[in-house]
């Protein structure tokens, strides 16, 4: 077929198409119009199924394919990915029809949702912790659901956003000289965070920043900050015996038991 013919014949498919969309567009059967919508939906035409799911709210809310006409109309949502908007309605059917066999699928697609609106760990993390509170609400919800596992891969990764921002927060504490902040904030993430794959770097950053702010302190306040870095080493080399940073965390090691000592030989 010459390439003219094609281009008439994809033109008449289209023209066909649209023509078809208006008459659905101005169907007055709701029934028709829904079986429509669900068609577009399942061939992932769903810009077209959209608008007539959305005309459908009002006209059929109590009828006997409402509860229908809701899922649709979130997971069309979804289709476009407006998260958003996808993630309010799908709660709301989950929320609305919870005896429905497709609430827990909504709900966890809700917390889906929120995953996807996480942003970049640079920015803020609120959405990330929404998206984490959202899962959990759905696992305790549905403890024993297929999707279990599901959600809990997609909290991990959430999860090690939030470890990264404040492990990243900390080095930058480190390279601007807070070193009493960089030390707090490390101590905090380990305890908040006791199973972290960022534990070994982070218990070396602890003996590093220890030390440097034992360097940069008063003297009434070196003997002090020196042992304690002394002390943060000793679990560090404890925890991690092959740890790539071992070497750099002796050398600091040694030069404080060289300060301690010269320290408590001053003060006799």
């Amino acid at each position: 077929m010459k390439k003219s013919g094609l281009f008439f014949v994809m033109l008449l498919t289209f023209l066909s198409s649209c023509t078809e969309y208006n008459k659905i567009l101005k169907e007055k059967d709701m029934n028709k119009k829904f079986q429509a919508a669900v068609q577009y939906y399942k061939d992932g035409e769903c810009q077209k199924a959209l608008p007539l799911l959305e005309e459908l709210q009002g006209p059929t809310r109590g009828s006997s394919i409402s509860e229908d006409v809701q899922y649709y109309f979130a997971m069309t949502n979804l289709c476009n990915e407006d998260f958003v908007m996808a993630g309010y309605y799908l709660k709301a059917f989950s929320k609305n029809y919870p005896r429905n066999a497709k609430s827990e699928e909504c709900l966890f697609k809700s917390a889906y949702c929120s995953y996807r609106l996480s942003p970049e760990y640079t920015l803020d993390q609120t959405e990330t912790q929404n998206a984490i509170n959202d899962f959990q609400f759905f696992l305790d919800r549905y403890p024993n659901s297929a999707m279990k596992d599901s959600a809990n891969v997609l909290v991990g990764k959430l999860n090690f956003k939030l470890e990264k921002k404040v492990v990243e927060n900390a080095k930058l504490y480190v390279k601007t000289q807070k070193y009493k902040a960089a030390s707090i904030a490390l101590k905090q993430f380990i305890h908040d965070y006791p199973t972290s794959q960022y534990r070994e770097e982070v218990q070396y950053l602890i003996v590093k920043s220890n030390y440097l702010l034992a360097v940069g302190s008063i003297d009434s306040k070196k003997l002090e900050r020196f042992r304690a870095t002394t002390e943060s080493y000793i679990n560090f080399a404890n925890a991690y015996p092959e740890s790539e940073w071992l070497k750099s965390a002796q050398e600091y090691f040694d030069k404080c038991a060289k300060q301690i000592e010269k320290l408590t030989q001053s003060s006799l």
